[in-house]
């Protein structure tokens, strides 16, 4: 699976009918086979039309201005917009902060 959408992410600018048809063949393989499919290749798939989607030829990636910081993620071909909520644990620390103004718990 993790081939067919490396090369469908390759070809998607060159050729978008190939690399929707090896995206369809790893969505095929992982429900075939019952294989969970990854977060990461879970990722560049429309949620409403289940299409192949890659950034820049037919999704549009916004980031969230609001209090809870998002990831936007439009489709071009059916128009469905859908978040990815960024929690603060994966928000890394400032840059240039030294670590002894970070508390540690046992203190």
């Amino acid at each position: 699976m993790h081939i067919l959408i490396n090369s469908a992410i390759s070809n998607a600018k060159t050729n978008p009918i190939l690399s929707q048809r090896y995206a369809s063949m790893a969505q095929r393989i992982s429900t075939k086979h019952k294989i969970r499919m990854p977060y990461e290749l879970k990722i560049v798939f429309c949620k409403k039309c289940k299409s192949f989607i890659s950034p820049g030829t037919n999704s549009r990636i916004r980031l969230g201005r609001t209090s809870v910081k998002s990831i936007r993620i439009s489709c071009n071909l059916c128009g469905h917009t859908y978040r990815k909520i960024i929690h603060k644990s994966n928000v890394t620390k400032k840059v240039g902060t030294p670590l002894s103004s970070y508390k540690s718990p046992t203190s």
